[in-house]
C-alpha cells in the first residue's frame, strides 16, 4: 500500500475505497457499520429493506476480505437485529469465525416495553483457520487470575491468563443477578468472550461529541493489541468518530480509514492530529476495578471511620491486587456489621445460624472465597482496627 494512502481518513464510499487498495495489503479490519435501525447520520439513511441491507453488507465485507492479507483478521461490531445474518454472510464470503464476543456495557438506552439493550456483538473472523495473528503470550494481553490475586494460590500462572468470554452468575452465589458488573468479582474478565466496558456516554470525558456512536478506546485496544503487530496496517471502513484509527496510532500501528461524511472525516482527522504514538488509551483497562462496588457507596459516619483505618491515603493509583484485597476487606466488614452482633467473632461464628447469616451477607455482596477464607479475612481486618474502632464493630448501637 502506498504511503500516501496510509495515516488518513479517506472521504468517500468504503466499498469503492477498499476496492481501490492493493489486494492483500491490510492486516486487521475493525468495522462498526450502521446497524440498519434508523439511526440518524448526517449523510446516510440507516433504514434499508432487510434484503438490501444484507446485499450491501455482503458487498462491503467482500471488499474487506479482498483487502486483507492471507493471515488477516476481521472484527465486526453489530447489534441484535442483524447479528446472525451478518455472521452467515461473512462465512459465505470465506471468513472463519474464531469467537463470538459479547460487549456488555453500562448506560444502555432505557426501553419501556422490552428489556434494555446493553450489549453489542463482536465477531472475530480470520481468513485462514490456521494462520492468523493472536498474541496470546504477550503479557499486555493477559490478565491476573483470581487464583493469583485473591487466593494467593501457587498454582496460578505467574504470566496470568487470557480473558474469558463471559460469566454472569458466580457459581457459588444463589442470586441470579447483580445490580452492577463490578459487584461480580469473577465475571466479565478480559479473557472471557463477554467483555464489560462502559459505553462512551455523553457525559464521559472520552466523548468526541460530533458522532453519536463511539467505541471505547480500551475495547479497541484489546482487539488491536491482540490481533496485530506494531507497524502493521489497521483499517476501519466506517471511521465515524475515528476512535479505531486513534487507538491504532497510539499503539504504533499504520492505519487507514474511510468515511462517507465529509464533516465526520474532518472532525476525525482533527482528533487524529491530537493523538501520538505511545499515548495512553483513554478509560480504564479493567473498568470493574475503576468504580466502587455497590456496597462501597457513600459510607455513613461509622463506616467512614472504620474505612480510614483500613485504607492508606492514596497519592497514586494502587496496584490491582491491592485494590482487590482492600475491596474484600471492606466487604467482609460490611457483611459483619449487617449482623448487628454482640460478642467476639469466634463466639458469633461458632453459632451456626449467625455464621450462615454472615456468609450469606458476603455472598449477596459478591465477595469471593471459601467460608474459611472469609472468616480468616474478617479476623485479620478486625485485628487491624484500634480498640476504639473495634468497639464500633461489636456494638449493637
Amino acid at each position: 500500500m502506498k504511503n500516501s494512502e496510509l495515516g488518513k481518513i479517506h472521504n468517500g464510499d468504503c466499498i469503492e475505497g477498499m476496492n481501490s487498495l492493493p489486494e492483500g495489503s491490510v492486516d486487521l479490519v475493525f468495522a462498526d457499520p450502521p446497524f440498519n435501525i434508523g439511526y440518524k447520520y448526517d449523510v446516510y439513511e440507516d433504514k434499508m429493506a432487510a434484503e438490501d441491507y444484507l446485499k450491501w453488507s455482503n458487498q462491503w465485507m467482500t471488499a474487506a476480505y479482498r483487502a486483507l492479507k492471507a493471515d488477516g483478521t476481521f472484527w465486526l461490531a453489530i447489534g441484535d437485529d442483524f447479528a446472525a445474518e451478518l455472521k452467515i454472510e461473512a462465512q459465505k464470503i470465506g471468513f472463519h469465525c474464531r469467537s463470538w464476543v459479547i460487549w456488555y456495557y453500562t448506560f444502555g438506552v432505557n426501553c419501556k416495553n422490552k428489556f434494555t439493550r446493553s450489549h453489542t456483538h463482536l465477531f472475530h473472523f480470520v481468513k485462514d483457520r490456521e494462520n492468523f495473528t493472536f498474541r496470546s503470550e504477550d503479557l499486555e494481553n493477559r490478565v491476573p487470575s483470581a487464583r493469583m490475586l485473591v487466593y494467593n494460590d501457587k498454582r496460578g500462572n505467574p504470566k496470568g491468563r487470557l480473558p474469558d468470554d463471559t460469566w454472569i452468575i458466580p457459581p457459588v452465589v444463589e442470586e441470579t443477578f447483580a445490580l452492577r458488573p463490578q459487584d461480580l468479582e469473577d465475571c466479565f474478565l478480559p479473557t472471557e468472550s463477554d467483555w464489560y466496558f462502559p459505553r462512551v456516554a455523553g457525559t464521559f470525558k472520552e466523548r468526541a461529541g460530533f458522532h453519536g456512536c463511539q467505541m471505547p478506546e480500551q475495547l479497541l485496544g484489546r482487539i488491536i493489541r491482540t490481533c496485530s503487530e506494531e507497524n502493521e496496517v489497521v483499517m476501519d471502513p466506517f471511521s465515524g468518530s475515528a476512535s479505531t484509527l486513534i487507538v491504532a496510532k497510539k499503539l504504533g500501528r499504520q492505519f487507514v480509514g474511510f468515511e462517507l461524511s465529509e464533516e465526520y472525516m474532518k472532525a476525525g482527522t482533527e482528533r487524529l492530529g491530537q493523538a501520538n504514538v505511545g499515548d495512553e488509551l483513554t478509560g480504564a483497562a479493567e473498568p470493574k476495578m475503576s468504580a466502587p462496588k455497590t456496597w462501597q457507596g457513600k459510607p455513613n459516619k461509622k463506616t467512614a471511620q472504620q474505612q480510614q483505618w483500613l485504607t492508606a491515603p492514596e497519592s497514586a493509583p494502587l496496584p490491582i491486587d491491592q485494590r482487590i484485597a482492600e475491596a474484600i476487606n471492606d466487604g467482609v466488614l460490611v457483611a459483619w456489621q449487617s449482623l448487628k452482633a454482640v460478642g467476639s467473632i469466634k463466639d458469633v461464628l461458632d453459632d451456626k445460624d449467625m455464621a450462615e447469616k454472615f456468609y450469606d451477607a458476603c455472598e449477596k455482596l459478591g465477595i469471593p472465597g471459601s467460608r474459611k477464607f472469609l472468616a480468616e479475612r474478617l479476623f485479620a481486618v478486625v485485628s487491624k482496627l484500634p480498640f476504639s474502632q473495634t468497639e464500633l464493630v461489636f456494638s449493637d448501637s
